[in-house]
């Protein structure tokens, strides 16, 4: 590990001046930022901002993702440091902020969608990229809503997951982290025909023209052909990158609120995401997490690394676009 010799010792998240770079935060002590970066507002020369969305009143059995996002954040101490088998940690590259959560009135169901859209807008005008902590997987519809208005155009949806989360919803009003992405193909905010949805082993009888792959796929046919076929399905087309943290088997991700036997396992997880240098990542969010169903965090684990491969795969991404 690296350290700035002009960065103060612990406490990273409130000390620390400079937005890249590494310095010894003991994992063990002190404030719980999101890979030790620095609490702020101030999007200025920030190129990633990682906030959290704790929402969990649109979870369809069991709730408890509204911790989520202070999971992650406590799960993630251990990333602040160059990651295998990258060389090197996102934040030698990205300029990254810790933006703190998302603020909703839980007692007033009608505001939320208009609360994460416009935190998000917020966030967006500043030509950030946004890493977002949820919550249940409701929240990725505001959030794609804000990001296609700020890029004009629908954008291709890279969806793991157990569940298709398409199931037919037409009330304009509802919250239900089950049929967030019928809502936005039917609004137009995804493309359907360049979009893919990974580790699916739920029914539905109509997945809305989305290419699904099975976790039975990845299981017979290995990462490396599954991240073929993403990039083949994405293109060049704005890619919006969300990870439910059910994707991942069980026996991976206890804690969280629709587990499914026969998922993904990590390791298959961590491969694939490897291996989409070639996607245009616009946005990106990992939800699911419940703390009060996992076991020795390792949900928890499991979605601060999914969240790390992400900062590498989009700062690998910008540095290979730069030498070119």
């Amino acid at each position: 590990m690296s350290q700035a010799s002009s960065a103060p010792l612990g406490d990273q998240a409130f000390l620390r001046t400079d937005l890249r770079g590494h310095a010894f935060d003991a994992p063990y002590a002190g404030v719980r930022s999101f890979m030790r970066r620095r609490y702020s507002r101030d999007l200025n020369g920030v190129d990633v901002v990682v906030s959290g969305v704790p929402l969990d009143i649109a979870t369809t059995f069991r709730s408890g993702a509204r911790l989520g996002p202070a999971a992650m954040r406590a799960a993630s101490v251990q990333l602040n440091e160059r990651l295998y088998p990258w060389g090197f940690g996102p934040c030698e590259h990205l300029s990254v902020i810790d933006y703190g959560d998302c603020v909703l009135d839980m007692h007033r169901p009608a505001t939320i969608h208009d609360a994460i859209a416009n935190h998000a807008r917020g966030i967006l005008a500043s030509g950030a990229t946004m890493l977002t902590l949820g919550g249940d997987h409701y929240i990725t519809y505001p959030l794609l809503r804000a990001h296609v208005e700020r890029l004009g155009r629908p954008v291709a949806l890279v969806h793991f997951d157990a569940h298709c989360d398409t199931w037919a919803d037409d009330e304009p009003d509802s919250l239900n982290h089950g049929s967030m992405f019928y809502k936005a193909v039917r609004e137009g905010l995804v493309d359907p025909a360049r979009s893919v949805q990974v580790g699916i082993r739920t029914w539905n009888d109509d997945f809305m023209g989305i290419e699904v792959i099975g976790a039975d796929a990845v299981h017979e046919r290995g990462p490396e052909a599954i991240a073929r076929r993403i990039a083949e399905v994405v293109g060049d087309a704005p890619a919006y990158l969300t990870f439910d943290i059910d994707c991942l088997d069980p026996a991976f991700a206890p804690g969280t609120g629709t587990p499914v036997p026969g998922g993904l396992s990590m390791a298959q997880a961590q491969a694939i995401l490897r291996r989409l240098l070639p996607l245009n990542v616009v946005g990106m969010d990992v939800v699911e997490v419940a703390p009060a169903y996992d076991h020795a965090e390792i949900t928890a684990l499991a979605a601060a690394h999914v969240a790390a491969e992400m900062l590498c795969l989009l700062a690998a991404r910008r540095a290979a676009v730069a030498a070119a």
